[in-house]
């Protein structure tokens, strides 16, 4: 079982930056691909990027050069660095473990969610 907190959403105007912490609970947290997802209201949730290890990443296009993605094996916990914040960014953020041994981008394969942190990005 992996447990997971999401933490750092909040409001910021366009071009502004955030960083959300995902917090994990699993001792073998370091085996999981850990994967950010976001979801609008009245969308799907949608990908947005994923990590495996340092340097086995993946972005959906549209926040790539803009949102790095990180984490921390030491302190159980993974990162995604926000900056140049756009109004489209809004929607509840999730974090998600797969028990992977590679980067996964689909979230049917990510079998552990945490709650959710809002991001609002005003114009």
């Amino acid at each position: 079982q992996v447990q997971l907190v999401e933490s750092g959403g909040g409001l910021v105007q366009a071009g502004g930056s955030l960083r959300l912490s995902c917090a994990a609970s699993a001792r073998t947290f370091s085996n999981y691909a850990i994967g950010w997802f976001r979801q609008a209201p009245e969308k799907q949730r949608e990908f947005v990027a994923a990590i495996r290890r340092p340097g086995d990443t993946s972005y959906t296009d549209a926040v790539k050069g803009r949102f790095t993605i990180s984490r921390d094996i030491a302190r159980n916990a993974v990162y995604l660095q926000m900056n140049s914040l756009k109004p489209e960014d809004t929607a509840v953020y999730y974090c998600a473990a797969a028990s992977f041994a590679r980067v996964v981008i689909d979230p049917d394969e990510y079998g552990f969610w945490g709650q959710g942190t809002q991001v609002t990005v005003s114009s």
